[in-house]
């Protein structure tokens, strides 16, 4: 009992002891826990009180914001070490170290950032051709063609063909017009070279472009009078003035057929320091061996090519300044086969159908061969007052082409052609701000000084040509309707610098002219547009139609000028109706082109024996033409996976004076796409698998006789592709993509390949492609 005592009375004491001593330690915490700060947040430069400042002890939940008279206090807070952050939008952000014991009082100063606020990028471009019919290619479509040459591109965009000269070698041909008829625009440049032959491709690397653009139909009142059968443009991207990181992007191409890889890099970025400032690298690098038919190789079709260009550009509100440089090198083999000994075993080629020289698998090229470099500097700038704008643009060029021979004891050594042409161009245009509201347009001057030297055996003289060229363009809209006017006139010296044995043989010619259009858009609604476009152009003849006469060996032919040929009037009808739908466009267009005293090269009856073997033979000659067709394509989203496009184009060429058809011109054609948006595949966004047909018509439309073989037979081509994207960061990420052409090897012959006589065209071929975005 008195145990049970003692143990009770020890309890009570204890318990009390204990009371004691948690009253002793919450009486102590309270009073450690009753701290405050306060201060008053001000600008540093102006010391005004800064309103809505955020406030926040960090690690803790205290959180609170400034006055109207940039005051703030944080009270309850106990004795400890403590940081204090500030922060408000527009000023740097502060952390200050508080040693709390009761109270503190902390007035903060902000400094101002540099940046408030990210600039804001107002992109805009400037309308083509209002009333003319277009296509362009860009972002996945233009990544699709990647490695290939310019014209095979452009033969995506309904209405444009080729102009082949074996596997490496095209040239855009427009609505059955190409060449001379056809301007390039690069970079803003009129592109200049050799492209008067057939065997001269463009000396563009695709890869400068984020986007190609055809104009159909004489286009001659902006960019030049002998645009009667279109304009490419082809356009970079803009520089990155506002853009402060380093960006880039690595392409890499790989074709099984002639095993041809491709690799091309591009890094841009601004100058920090320097607002407004831009500037891009760039450069290609393709490497590929002899290609194969679906039954042999053809030898020396090898290709080897360096590309590489440079820009720099500063921009403000009122003034801009960029300079641009590129510089273009390939090594092109010719197909050994085209070049042959007498008259009679190049009839048994083309009779039988097979070349005599085949070869295996060879990446040397030997010749016959041509090295082409071509360089290009562009300086532009530009003034922007009172709502106009003035822009000047000058442009140098050289071209120089060394086409090197299969025979002769100096072949090997010295190029049997070698042409040097250098041209300076002009362009001044005011665009003046809108009158009435309502009316835009531009004045303009443009001018070009082109000068050609040529060494070796005679086949183009030595010229000299000078053009001077003055147009206005307006353009006018009102509520669904809109119209477009300008005109042009245009003139041209051409000095020839020819020798007749050895006594110089100057002749003079001096061309003038003027051009116009006018054309409408009607937006009924916003699903439909109608638009119809009538222009003129003209075109003097160039000095290989006047004044060649020899073997074009790149071309494998003798070609032979007439220097009484007169300048080519173009008088071009196009009409245009366009239905789009949230699910379906469609878009149909028809055009007629009369060409007064159009100039082509004709094939004569007998192929022609020289010292360097024999040639098919051909002379300039000139009539009266049209040509009268229709493009047709459509897309259609048949489900939110499934789409389908369609692309049908329609061509019928006919000489007037001889009341008969003309020769070379595209066959018509049928193409159709079936795409499958199959979406995220493993780490691969945006995958799709489609595959597409293409027929070509024989072209039937032809005179009797009138070629060295009568027009190959129709044929169909299959293709597949499959691709997709696979993100590796925000800002880098992996396009990829696999194509087959010509996928079941069909062997076939294209009427535009002048190499047509002597082999079959490409057989299958895979590729696989990887750009990385970085």
């Amino acid at each position: 009992m008195k145990n049970s005592q003692r143990v009770v009375r020890l309890f009570i004491v204890l318990f009390f002891i204990g009371l004691l001593d948690f009253n002793k330690v919450h009486a102590q915490n309270t009073a450690d826990c009753d701290c405050f700060v306060k201060g008053v947040v001000k600008d540093r430069e102006t010391n005004l009180p800064i309103v809505g400042a955020v406030l926040t002890i960090k690690n803790t939940s205290k959180v609170t914001t400034t006055d109207a008279e940039g005051h703030y206090k944080f009270d309850r807070l106990c004795q400890g070490s403590y940081v204090l952050e500030c922060k408000i939008i527009g000023y740097k952000t502060t952390r200050t170290s508080i040693a709390l014991q009761h109270s503190a009082e902390e007035n903060l100063n902000l400094s101002e950032d540099e940046v408030h606020l990210q600039d804001v990028e107002i992109v805009a471009r400037r309308v083509t051709s209002l009333t003319q019919p277009s296509g362009s290619l860009q972002n996945q479509s233009l990544e699709q063609t990647r490695g290939q040459t310019l014209a095979e591109a452009l033969q995506k965009i309904v209405g444009v063909t080729m102009l082949q000269t074996g596997a490496f070698i095209a040239k855009p041909v427009i609505h059955g017009l190409h060449s001379n008829r056809i301007l390039i625009i690069n970079n803003g440049i009129r592109q200049e070279g050799q492209q008067w032959g057939s065997e001269h491709a463009p000396e563009i690397d695709p890869f400068i472009a984020k986007r190609l653009t055809v104009v159909k139909g004489a286009a001659g009142v902006r960019y030049g009078s002998d645009a009667i059968g279109g304009v490419i443009l082809v356009e970079p991207a803009e520089l990155p003035y506002t853009t402060g990181s380093i960006r880039g992007e690595l392409n890499t191409v790989g074709f099984t057929n002639g095993r041809t890889g491709v690799l091309s890099g591009t890094i841009e970025g601004r100058l920090n320091k320097w607002k407004g400032f831009g500037w891009r690298l760039q450069g290609t690098l393709k490497n590929g061996g002899n290609i194969r038919t679906p039954d042999y190789f053809l030898a020396n079709t090898g290709v080897r090519e360096q590309n590489f260009s440079a820009a720099a550009g500063y921009r403000s509100l009122k003034l801009g300044a960029e300079v641009f440089y590129s510089q273009f090198h390939t090594n092109l083999g010719i197909f050994s086969g085209s070049h042959i000994g007498s008259t009679s075993d190049l009839l048994n080629v083309i009779q039988n159908g097979e070349p005599f020289i085949k070869a295996d698998f060879n990446r040397a090229i030997e010749r016959p061969n041509q090295l082409v470099d071509h360089d290009l500097l562009k300086i532009k700038a530009y003034w922007q007052f009172s709502g106009n704008r003035l822009s000047l643009t000058l442009g140098r060029q050289h071209n120089q082409r060394a086409e090197y021979d299969l025979h002769g004891p100096q072949a090997a050594l010295k190029p049997a052609l070698l042409f040097r042409i250098t041209t300076l161009t002009s362009d001044v245009v005011l665009e003046h701000k809108p009158i009435a509201k309502e009316i835009t347009g531009q004045i303009g001057f443009s001018g070009l000084h082109q000068y050609n030297f040529t060494d070796g055996r005679p086949l183009i003289p030595d010229f000299e040509q000078s053009n001077a060229g003055a147009f206005v363009i307006e353009r006018w809209i009102k509520q669904k309707w809109e119209w477009e006017a300008g005109l042009r006139y245009d003139m041209r010296w051409l000095q020839v610098y020819r020798f007749i044995g050895q006594t110089l043989d100057q002749r003079n010619h001096q061309f003038n002219s003027w051009s116009g259009t006018i054309g409408s858009v009607f937006n009924a609604n916003s699903h439909l547009s109608v638009r119809a476009n009538f222009g003129t152009g003209w075109r003097p003849p160039s000095v290989n139609e006047l004044y060649s006469k020899g073997v074009h060996h790149g071309a494998a032919a003798y070609e032979e000028g007439n220097e009484s040929l007169r300048p080519e009037t173009a008088y071009n009808l196009m009409g245009n109706v366009e239905y789009t739908s949230e699910r379906f466009r469609a878009e149909i267009g028809f055009y007629h082109n009369f060409i007064q005293n159009f100039i082509y090269l004709k094939p004569q009856s007998e192929p022609i024996l020289t010292i360097r073997g024999a040639f098919p033979y051909f002379k300039y000659v000139q009539t009266n033409a049209t040509f009268s067709g229709a493009d047709v394509t459509s897309e259609w989203n048949i489900t939110q996976r499934w789409e389908h496009t369609a692309k049908i184009s329609y061509l019928r060429a006919y000489d007037q004076a001889d009341d008969n058809y003309l020769v070379a011109i595209p066959a018509n054609r049928i193409e159709n796409g079936l795409r499958y948006k199959i979406g995220k595949v493993i780490h691969s966004h945006d995958s799709f698998v489609s595959i597409g047909h293409l027929w070509v018509d024989q072209q039937k439309r032809v005179p009797p006789n009138s070629d060295f073989m009568p027009p190959p037979s129709a044929y169909h081509l299959w293709s597949i592709q499959v691709g997709g994207d696979i993100i590796l960061t925000e800002k880098q990420k992996i396009t990829w993509g696999i194509t087959g052409q010509n996928l079941f090897d069909t062997a076939y012959r294209d009427y535009l390949n002048r190499f047509r006589y002597y082999s079959l065209d490409q057989g299958r071929n895979f590729s696989v492609r990887l750009k990385w975005i970085f």
